[in-house]
């Protein structure tokens, strides 16, 4: 059962904690980055057919279970597990412990493969901003597994690799951020930690915002509106430090674009984001289609845009056919949620 009142309690805790910290708001300086080849993404995935609809039939069929509370908040716990062990690993080169994993009810959590130390000790600043966002990230994790008590899922199977069998490297050669033998390491150098972060942050906080209608109780809207402000901060400084350093380091850009384009290919063909009032490319770079700066992907009314959950997931199964509808990616194994429709992305 969840207790709105321990929510409330728990959210107050940790906007104390967010006040006693002092934040950094300098523009980093420039860097180098490898990030090998930069072919355009065209023609890596395809055309996304659209999402069909329930066909009625005259055979009786099961009543799809509804979503509840619960089953929202721990569709964003998968999703912050999965942010929490990837900053964890940068900064500290270790993850949520074991006790931070199990469900409510003591099961064990999943398994994390890769994730790894990254050397900020020549960019000290994005080092700061990366303990700041990892110490969020856990602190989002703890408050909504306690906010959901015994109802808390157990942690997924996560791969935060930065090999050449790792899920960064699958999604950076799709983009044409890598050529198709390259390896994309986000532990290697602050850039591309950057790189890494960019290509989670901007899904989280489209992921909060669709998710937003589906709560019923005030408190966790509350809540989970005060959860997509912190990841659009977090979204909103690696953009910027991202557009510093592409100032000197034009690749970085060229990176951004690429990445965002995979993902508005992954959540769906642009005529499906045009019919639910969306631009057809929302989900953009660091610049905008007329090369100006592009800090907030927003739509054309200045407001951030909305995915479902099948549309998440679709991004971080990195599934570009329809064939990775229960898995992969970063979740190889799916993510864990009592409602089947909370855990599937598009089905083509």
């Amino acid at each position: 059962m969840i207790d709105p009142f321990k929510a409330l309690e728990i959210l107050s805790a940790a906007d104390a904690r967010r006040a006693a910290r002092r934040g950094f708001l300098k523009a980093a300086g420039g860097g180098a980055v490898l990030l090998g080849g930069a072919s355009l993404l065209s023609g890596c995935y395809g055309d996304y057919p659209d999402q069909p609809a329930p066909t009625p039939t005259p055979s009786p069929t099961s009543t799809p279970s509804a979503i509840t509370d619960s089953d929202v908040l721990n569709l964003a716990l998968n999703l912050e597990y999965l942010e929490a062990q990837f900053y964890l690993y940068a900064v500290t080169g270790a993850g949520l412990s074991a006790a931070q994993t199990a469900s409510g009810s003591g099961t064990a959590g999943g398994t994390v493969t890769g994730g790894a130390k990254v050397d900020f000790s020549k960019d000290p600043v994005v080092g700061a901003y990366a303990r700041e966002i990892a110490a969020d990230e856990a602190a989002h994790v703890a408050f909504l597994r306690t906010a959901l008590g015994s109802a808390a899922v157990a942690m997924p199977n996560i791969n935060i690799d930065g090999g050449a069998n790792g899920a960064f490297t699958t999604a950076a050669r799709a983009a044409g951020v890598i050529t198709a033998t390259d390896t994309f390491n986000p532990y290697s150098s602050p850039e591309n930690f950057l790189l890494g972060a960019f290509l989670f942050e901007d899904v989280g906080v489209t992921a909060y915002k669709g998710a937003a209608p589906l709560l019923t109780n005030k408190t966790y809207l509350e809540a989970a509106a005060g959860i997509l402000a912190a990841e659009a901060y977090h979204a909103g400084i690696v953009r910027t430090v991202l557009y510093a350093k592409g100032m000197s380091t034009a690749s970085l850009i060229t990176a951004t674009t690429q990445i965002s384009d995979a993902r508005d290919l992954l959540d769906g063909k642009p005529t499906d984001d045009t019919t639910r009032g969306i631009g057809a490319d929302d989900d953009q770079g660091l610049v905008d289609d007329n090369k100006a700066a592009n800090l907030v992907p927003a739509n054309v009314n200045g407001i951030a845009y909305s995915r479902s959950s099948e549309q998440v997931h679709n991004i971080v199964y990195l599934n570009a056919t329809g064939a990775n509808r229960t898995g992969g990616g970063f979740f190889p194994n799916g993510t864990n949620n009592p409602n089947a429709a909370l855990r599937v992305g598009l089905s083509s």
